[in-house]
């Protein structure tokens, strides 16, 4: 477990924004438009939160974990962090452009920019949740 509580923060931020996506997909497949919209601000506040405090302990405490793994265990931490970070950096201009698109009721724009954005926005807090996983559990 890390020695600052804010590692272990964010995942859980990740998680819970993972679980807002997912529930926010299950209900505009069903139609329902209202709670889709509540579980998707979720989504959005969560990961605001998220980004806040992420931004506050590298900025703060910097980057002490470094991982420890040998063999294909490295190879795969790497394989799942590059993405993530690549993707995690690019992707906060698109969610905001999602978010903008559905509140001025540009539904149309909305569909097309969340064919892309949803998918990336789940891997990015599932790939976020395995980095610390593999940083301070396993």
């Amino acid at each position: 477990m890390p020695d600052n509580p804010l590692p272990t923060l964010n995942a859980t931020l990740n998680l819970i924004a993972l679980i807002f996506l997912l529930l926010g997909r299950y209900y505009v497949k069903r139609g329902n438009v209202r709670v889709h919209s509540k579980m998707m601000i979720c989504a959005l506040v969560t990961s605001a939160l998220f980004l806040a405090s992420y931004l506050y302990y590298h900025f703060v405490v910097g980057s002490p974990q470094k991982y420890d793994g040998t063999g294909i265990m490295r190879i795969i931490y790497f394989l799942v962090l590059f993405p993530h970070i690549l993707l995690a950096a690019v992707q906060v201009p698109f969610i905001v452009a999602v978010a903008w698109s559905a509140f001025t009721k540009r539904f149309t724009l909305h569909v097309k920019l969340v064919r892309w954005v949803w998918p990336v926005w789940v891997y990015v807090s599932v790939t976020g949740v395995l980095v610390y996983l593999m940083l301070y559990i396993f």
